[in-house]
């Protein structure tokens, strides 16, 4: 008997990871990790429970919905940000600078002294309602 999933109201959303078509694929794998750990703390109910095994060993939850990875354009990643800020969606960038930095004491500075005008994105990262996230990647390529 399997045991009955919490509700969590994420089941009704929508997750997407998108990344720039012109990053070399392990900054593609690295932004998409940083964005989808990202989404995960900010999306509360994202990620199941914990689990067991046949021996007893238990595993952390992972994620209760799919979360394609995606791949665009760096004209089409601003847009899809602003888009995603538009309809009020939760959204997490991973720009070029913050890929860039070695400590996380670097990126503070750095990204304190730089405008969301002047951020390139590497990645977006989206959850919300089905439909609007939809209409926003629905037609977007895998990564592959």
């Amino acid at each position: 008997m399997s045991t009955p999933l919490p509700d969590t109201g994420v089941g009704d959303g929508k997750c997407a990871v998108v990344v720039s078509d012109l990053l070399p694929v392990g900054l593609q794998a690295n932004a998409a990790s940083v964005l989808a750990m990202t989404l995960g703390h900010q999306v509360p109910g994202l990620l199941g429970p914990d689990v067991k095994d046949a021996d007893g060993v238990t595993h952390p939850g992972i994620v209760l919905i799919p979360v394609p990875v995606l791949t665009v354009s760096p004209d089409r990643l601003r847009e899809i940000w602003e888009l995603a800020g538009e309809r009020e969606l939760v959204r997490v960038g991973f720009s070029s600078l913050a890929q860039s930095c070695r400590t996380y004491d670097e990126y503070l500075d750095r990204m304190a002294g730089t405008a969301t005008a002047d951020l390139h994105f590497a990645g977006v990262g989206l959850f919300g309602p089905r439909k609007p996230v939809g209409r926003i990647v629905g037609s977007l390529p895998l990564l592959r």
